[in-house]
């Protein structure tokens, strides 16, 4: 069985474990620069930017999902955006996504929000299927927009 349990603040090292096995799943192994006090700070401090939950099967962690809520102005009200949502492929196919997913629209629905959303890569098939599967349409009309790094500071004029 599958439950699903808000994050605490120890089980940052475990999150940023899960992070950095999506990242190997996602081939940017290198690619996180993320630290346990950034998570803490991100998760659990004074003004937390994000929240995250557990999958566990029969009481042991087999995945997570962190998420944040942005605004639409065109519906007047606040959406649920996934940033990370990944299970272990030992736990793959046992329905752990699946919870995550039914336990975030209800977070969702909860809060009163309009949209629950996220990003795939396109090359990802297996888990474009699996949203699919789960009643998720692509927005193929729209893309990602991102400014990172030295364009981030150049853009506010610090460089």
């Amino acid at each position: 069985m599958i439950a699903i349990r808000p994050a605490t603040p120890n089980d940052v090292a475990l999150i940023l474990d899960l992070v950095r096995e999506l990242a190997i799943y996602e081939r940017e192994p290198d690619a996180v620069t993320a630290t346990e006090p950034m998570l803490t700070k991100a998760l659990f401090g004074d003004r937390p930017f994000a929240e995250a939950v557990i999958a566990e099967a029969d009481g042991a962690p087999v995945g997570f999902a962190l998420f944040f809520f942005n605004f639409s102005t065109w519906t007047g009200k606040p959406s649920l955006y996934l940033e990370d949502l990944f299970v272990r492929e030992t736990a793959r196919g046992k329905g752990a996504g699946k919870a995550l997913l039914q336990h975030l629209a209800g977070v969702a629905l909860d809060r009163d929000c309009g949209r629950f959303e996220w990003s795939v890569l396109d090359w990802n098939t297996p888990a474009i299927d699996f949203y699919r599967a789960m009643g998720a349409q692509p927005m193929d009309e729209w893309t990602i927009q991102r400014v990172s790094g030295d364009a981030l500071v150049a853009l506010a004029g610090r460089g």
